[in-house]
């Protein structure tokens, strides 16, 4: 599908807590967009109050990003990376074994690997207080790790996970950096290396810049 001739609006938070900042998804939109060159605008809501009916009716799960691109509208960050990686062989190979590859990754980083990550995150950072916390999180811990071990057996040799870099590695390395408050990635070398060379990469950096600059200072 050939891209409109309007610039793109990804919608984000103008605000939230400094545990978040380059976590919240909309990062994994525009490093797409920042890897293509394709300019784009923000949209900015207060994370802090209830989103109005209207933006509701993009993102019925209240969360951002949800994206449009002239009449065309998506939310799900897998959906908006499938529809840009369409555009551009930059970010998805047009056909054979490289393109379903990727897809098949994409999928698997925001369904096989995501829950399980955010499961350990999720008591680290809301829970750590609770009496009930450490044992919980000893009993995610093994399914966690499994799940780290065959995304590293997985890049055994390669540089990315699906050949070329494609949207996949957007989602899987911005899943990954859900744990960069602990030690487990870097407890798999070859995940360590892997989130490191997409973190260096221009367009990410681009992308962190470009979130952290729509952040307003701490509200009273």
């Amino acid at each position: 599908m050939a891209e409109t001739d309007t610039r793109p609006v990804v919608t984000a938070f103008e605000w939230v807590p400094e545990f978040a900042r380059g976590l919240v998804r909309d990062l994994r939109v525009r490093w797409a967009l920042e890897e293509i060159g394709r300019p784009y605008d923000s949209e900015l809501l207060n994370a802090r109050a209830p989103r109005p009916e209207k933006y509701l009716a993009r993102q019925p799960f209240d969360q951002v990003p949800a994206f449009r691109d002239g009449d065309l509208q998506i939310f799900e960050t897998g959906a908006i990376l499938l529809y840009l990686g369409e555009q551009d062989e930059r970010l998805l190979a047009a056909e054979g074994q490289a393109r379903w590859d990727a897809i098949a990754w994409l999928f698997s980083a925001l369904n096989s690997v995501e829950p399980f990550i955010m499961r350990i995150t999720h008591y680290d950072l809301f829970h750590k207080d609770k009496p009930w916390m450490p044992e919980a999180r000893e009993a995610q811990l093994p399914l966690c790790r499994k799940k780290l071990e065959r995304v590293a057996e997985a890049l055994a040799g390669k540089e990315w996970l699906a050949g070329p870099f494609s949207i996949a590695d957007i989602a899987m390395i911005t899943v990954l950096n859900n744990l960069r408050h602990t030690d487990l990635v870097a407890d798999y070398p070859a995940l360590a290396a892997y989130k490191a060379r997409g973190e260096a990469r221009p367009a990410y950096k681009r992308a962190l810049e470009a979130q952290y600059a729509d952040f307003t200072p701490e509200p009273a």
